[in-house]
């Protein structure tokens, strides 16, 4: 029963869906995984975790990078027909044929090529958070200290 509660879980998210979806296509970076959801790295994690728990995916670890497959032959037989019957029933769907592009588009960069964007863009959110957050409007005027 909490195996199957744990799937339904897991299901009961749509970005969650998605990525156990396009998973189906190839195993993926967490960095990877990331810049394809337009998501925090941490908000990621916490969706890969709550993926994991339920048998729906598996994962490696290879240097500093974590790549993430849908759970093979050896995952429950729940967590397996979960995702065929995902596979059937979202088959159609132009939002999962995107992520599917989108995905393969991805797969062929190297994780330290993902790095270095997502450290890019990491960079440049920093800095728009810190220009913001001394409370001047744009074009007002900065007092003399």
């Amino acid at each position: 029963m909490r195996a199957i509660m744990n799937i339904t879980k897991a299901l009961a998210d749509e970005k969650r869906v998605r990525m156990v979806l396009t998973l189906r296509k190839g195993e993926l970076c967490v960095c990877q995984i990331t810049e394809l959801f337009g998501l925090a790295a941490s908000t990621v994690s916490k969706h890969l975790s709550i993926l994991y728990q339920a048998g729906l995916v598996e994962s490696r670890k290879d240097g500093r990078w974590v790549y993430y497959r849908p759970a093979g032959k050896e995952a429950p037989l729940a967590a397996r027909e979960a995702i065929e019957w995902l596979g059937k029933s979202l088959s159609a769907n132009p939002l999962i044929a995107e992520d599917a592009r989108r995905a393969r588009a991805l797969s062929g960069r190297s994780p330290a090529q993902a790095e270095c964007c997502e450290r890019r863009e990491r960079l440049a959110r920093r800095w728009s958070e810190m220009t913001g957050r001394r409370g001047r409007k744009a074009g007002a005027k900065r007092s003399a200290r």
